[in-house]
C-alpha cells in the first residue's frame, strides 16, 4: 500500500516559492505611541515674535465706573482703567532632538521609502506627541499647573458624573470650548451616564465620533496623568477673543516645516553621518481665570452590576 504522504504531486507553483520572486507591499514603519493629538487641533494658537508672550492684565475690573442714564443732569462718573504693572511673560519651551542618519543607508536603502524621511518622521511625531504632554503636564506652563484655585473642583462620589460635568460648566460659562480627559474617564462617564439612563448623544470632529454633554464634546488625550486609578478633566475655553486659552509657538522659523516646527541640516561629520535638528517651539497661556476649569478624584474603576 503506497505512502499517502508520497502520493501527492505538486502540480502548479506554490506560494513559498513564489514569494521569492514576488514585490511585497512594503508599509512605512509603525509606532504604536503615535496618537490622533486632538488638542493640539482644538487649540487656538497664536504667534509670538522674539519668543515672548506678554499677557497684560486689568488691576480691578469693579473699579470702573459707569452710570445709567435718568434724563437728568447728574454729574456723570469720572474713571479710568488700571493695570497690573509687572504683567507675567511667557517664554516658548523648546522641544529637540538631532536625527543622525549614515549616508550609506541613505544612498543605499531609499527605495521605497525615503530613510532620511522616515526618519525625521517618526523623529516629528515624537516630538508632537511630547508637545501635547507639555501642554498639559509642564510646571510652568501646563493646563494643570495654571488653574486658579477657585477653579478646581472634586467629584461628589468618585465616578464622574453629569452632575460633576455640570458643575465644571458653571465655572467655565462664557462659552466653553471643550472637555479633556483621559479616555478611561470618557469611559467612566458613559458608564454613569447609562446607569443614570442619559446616554449622551455624538459629534462628528476631525472625521472621528466623539460623545459630548451639553453639546459641549469629550475630548481624550492619553496625557492626563492617571495615578492609583484617579485622574482629572479639565474644561476650557479657547482663543484671545474670548479671553480663554491659547497655544504659544514661533512663526517664520529658518527650516520651518510647520507653526513653530523647524528641520535644519547640521551637516556631515567625518564618519559620514549627516545630522538633522528638529526643533518645536510651544507653551500656552490662560488669559483669565475663568477660562479653565478642573475635575479632581475622577475615579475610572468604578463599575456598575445590571439585574436583568
Amino acid at each position: 500500500m503506497a505512502d499517502p504522504k508520497q502520493t501527492y504531486q505538486q502540480t502548479a507553483l506554490g506560494d513559498k516559492a513564489a514569494r521569492q520572486l514576488a514585490i511585497a507591499t512594503r508599509t512605512v514603519p509603525q509606532m504604536v505611541t503615535i496618537s490622533p493629538r486632538w488638542l493640539t487641533k482644538m487649540m487656538s494658537w497664536v504667534g509670538v515674535e522674539s519668543g515672548v508672550y506678554r499677557l497684560n492684565k486689568v488691576k480691578d475690573g469693579t473699579a470702573i465706573e459707569v452710570d445709567c442714564s435718568a434724563r437728568d443732569e447728574r454729574v456723570l462718573p469720572q474713571t479710568f482703567v488700571d493695570y497690573i504693572e509687572n504683567p507675567r511673560e511667557y517664554n516658548l519651551a523648546a522641544v529637540q532632538t538631532i536625527v543622525d542618519v549614515h549616508t550609506r543607508v541613505s544612498d543605499l536603502y531609499s527605495k521605497p521609502y525615503n530613510q532620511i524621511s522616515e526618519q525625521l518622521r517618526l523623529a516629528i511625531e515624537t516630538i508632537k506627541e511630547r508637545q501635547e504632554s507639555e501642554l498639559i503636564n509642564n510646571k510652568e506652563y501646563g493646563l494643570l499647573h495654571s488653574v486658579a484655585k477657585s477653579q478646581v473642583i472634586k467629584t461628589r462620589t468618585g465616578a464622574p458624573t453629569p452632575d460633576d460635568l455640570d458643575e465644571l460648566i458653571s465655572l467655565v460659562w462664557k462659552e466653553p470650548g471643550f472637555f479633556l480627559l483621559h479616555p478611561l474617564a470618557i469611559a467612566a462617564f458613559g458608564r454613569e451616564c447609562t446607569r443614570r439612563g442619559v446616554p449622551p448623544p455624538t459629534v462628528s470632529l476631525f472625521g472621528s465620533q466623539f460623545i459630548t454633554w451639553r453639546g459641549i464634546p469629550l475630548i481624550p488625550s492619553n496625557k492626563l496623568p492617571v495615578e492609583k486609578n484617579k485622574s482629572k478633566i479639565i474644561l476650557m475655553r479657547t482663543g484671545e477673543s474670548r479671553q480663554g486659552v491659547v497655544g504659544l509657538f514661533q512663526p517664520g522659523l529658518q527650516g520651518e516645516q510647520s507653526p513653530g516646527l523647524s528641520v535644519r541640516f547640521m551637516g556631515i561629520n567625518d564618519k559620514a553621518i549627516a545630522s538633522y535638528l528638529v526643533s518645536l517651539y510651544c507653551s500656552l497661556a490662560v488669559l483669565v481665570d475663568d477660562a479653565i476649569a478642573v475635575l479632581e478624584d475622577v475615579e475610572i474603576d468604578k463599575y456598575h452590576e445590571y439585574k436583568y
